[in-house]
């Protein structure tokens, strides 16, 4: 069932998103060569009790997963670009991370991911980086009163293609409020003035995530982490956006904490 939550809710909703901006630039600002995914995961672990939050993840147990995630945020690396699971893994030089963190703050959820390179950078992997940002722009841009959702899912496809990626759409972005996945489903493909419209007071998690070479996934071991096909590397992008009569809203912005 789709949700549409009042000018109130929505301004309920800005400390939890605060609260995802600051964790995920704070640990980003940490993560280095050398820094473990486990030591990750616990950093988190420790930031969400000392604002008194609540993880979305840890007992996290859709029908995709293997069992409940045990976690609090997903680190992906190098081919995984979803749902990667932490475990004891150290960072190397031109690692590329994908950070992905939700959680709940007096009852609302927030919810979103970034990607960057600990050490020296690869051009290719700079470049898949800024496709999923960009994309992730284009997204914000058409969540406006009167598009549809295929117009987002169109503008996330149209920045991906035009830098040469495939587009995977059997994950995507989704509706967020009192859990963490709910309706609707954003997909990264669709065709323009289709779907659901878009009203004030729809909050939705919009997530571009792409694949250097491939638009394929296997699932390792752990029954979580996604990873290509192909062995070729991904990026992701996150953002939880409030549809509003003003214009989008996006509640996980980092850019007040000097960080992109």
């Amino acid at each position: 069932m789709i949700e549409l939550r009042t000018p109130a809710e929505i301004e309920a909703m800005r400390p939890a998103g605060r609260f995802v901006a600051e964790v995920l630039a704070t640990l980003r600002d940490e993560t280095r060569v050398g820094s473990n995914l486990l030591a990750i995961d616990r950093r988190a672990h420790e930031l969400i009790r000392r604002a008194g939050a609540e993880s979305c993840y840890i007992d996290y147990h859709p029908s995709f997963g293997a069992s409940p995630f045990g976690k609090v945020i997903c680190t992906s690396v190098n081919d995984a670009v979803l749902h990667g699971l932490p475990y004891d893994y150290s960072l190397k030089d031109g690692d590329l991370v994908s950070l992905d963190f939700a959680a709940s703050v007096d009852g609302w959820v927030a919810d979103s991911a970034v990607s960057f390179v600990v050490g020296s950078a690869r051009d290719e992997d700079l470049a898949i980086i800024d496709t999923a940002e960009r994309a992730l722009d284009a997204a914000i841009s058409a969540a406006a009163v009167g598009q549809r959702i295929g117009d987002i899912s169109h503008a996330i496809a149209q920045v991906a293609r035009g830098d040469g990626y495939e587009i995977n759409t059997d994950f995507g972005g989704h509706g967020v409020g009192h859990i963490m996945h709910g309706d609707p489903h954003v997909p990264n493909d669709g065709k323009p003035g289709r779907g659901y419209p878009l009203r004030a007071g729809l909050v939705i998690a919009l997530e571009p995530w792409f694949l250097e070479t491939t638009d394929k996934l296997v699932t390792d071991p752990d029954g979580w982490t996604l990873r290509s096909a192909d062995g070729s590397r991904g990026a992701h992008a996150e953002h939880t956006v409030a549809v509003t009569e003003s214009g989008p809203i996006v509640l996980t912005d980092r850019s007040w904490l000097g960080v992109a």
